[in-house]
């Protein structure tokens, strides 16, 4: 089931927000307020939180409190990788979360933290054991990122990619199961906590390890996951089906899903990191999706898009 929703992964990054084409972030804290009524109006029980930021910081958040968008969601997000990304010490992280607490009443969620084997796989055994000490009862969701290694061949969602050197290979070692499908010895430390803390995984389009995730978390006993459905993804053929699939086997989970990625021909400029030209059709993107994965009653609700309405009706 889903039990909240995430507007955008990580905005304050700028592989995932162009900042050049919003630099006072008054589109995207519109399209805070856009989508968090539209989720609101279609089911109010699901949990809107702002999305993770990256890096942590207080003075963003306020700038986005500024321009109205807190109050139209329920939790603020931080993501965290301090032995890969971050120029903090991974001891820090109640620090961290306190910075954000000292700004806002929302409640903070860690929707990633993660520590790579890019290194040495014995790092990540420390990494997670270490970050389940200062986590878990220290905030109300946590979500390691991720399962599995990225597959090399398919690359990362960042814009820079070699350009950012090892920084952009640490990306494709951040799971607990190698891309090749063997474990690394940090699942088994994994294991210990996978009732208390959730795991982070994107699944991409026509994912084939969408059923082997989900039998593995299973057998770990995970609760919560956190995935995402892109707005990007929409508009290929077959991405109905792709993501009923997807939403289908994922069902036993408590599962957060994160909005994002704008489809090319909806952004200021070609790419997935754009502001929309519109941000109304991102919202009804989102609320097209609870509606249609979290209705308010088991009778799903007949809504969709204003674009499809139109078109319906043509």
């Amino acid at each position: 089931m889903i039990e909240a929703a995430m507007i955008w992964n990580e905005p304050n990054n700028k592989s995932h927000w162009d900042p050049a084409l919003d630099p006072d972030w008054a589109i995207y804290a519109d399209t805070v307020i856009r989508a968090g009524s539209a989720i609101r109006a279609v089911n109010p029980a699901v949990t809107r939180v702002l999305g993770g930021m990256s890096p942590i910081d207080p003075h963003w958040l306020k700038r986005i409190e500024g321009h109205g968008a807190l109050a139209h969601v329920d939790a603020v997000a931080v993501h965290g990788f301090p032995l890969d990304w971050n120029l903090w010490p991974i001891h820090a992280w109640p620090d961290k979360i306190a910075e954000i607490e000292a700004v806002t009443t929302k409640p903070v969620w860690v929707t990633e933290v993660g520590v790579g084997s890019f290194g040495a796989e014995e790092v990540q055994v420390f990494g997670l054991n270490r970050t389940a000490e200062l986590l878990i009862g220290r905030t109300p969701r946590i979500y390691w990122y991720s399962l599995f290694d990225l597959p090399m061949a398919w690359g990362a969602e960042t814009r820079h990619r070699e350009a950012e050197g090892s920084s952009y290979y640490r990306h494709f070692y951040m799971g607990l199961i190698r891309e090749d499908g063997t474990p690394k010895p940090a699942l088994a430390d994994y294991a210990r906590v996978a009732d208390r803390m959730g795991l982070m995984q994107w699944f991409h389009f026509h994912d084939p390890r969408l059923d082997d995730a989900v039998r593995i978390m299973r057998d770990l006993g995970v609760k919560k996951l956190r995935t995402g459905l892109s707005w990007a993804d929409s508009f290929r053929d077959g991405a109905l089906d792709w993501f009923d699939r997807q939403m289908e086997a994922l069902a036993e989970f408590d599962v957060t899903v994160t909005f994002c990625f704008t489809p090319q021909h909806l952004g200021l400029a070609p790419h997935h990191t754009s502001p929309a030209v519109e941000p109304q059709a991102f919202a009804d993107f989102c609320a097209w999706m609870i509606d249609r994965y979290a209705p308010p009653s088991a009778a799903r609700a007949v809504w969709l898009p204003q674009a499809v309405q139109q078109e319906a009706a043509a």
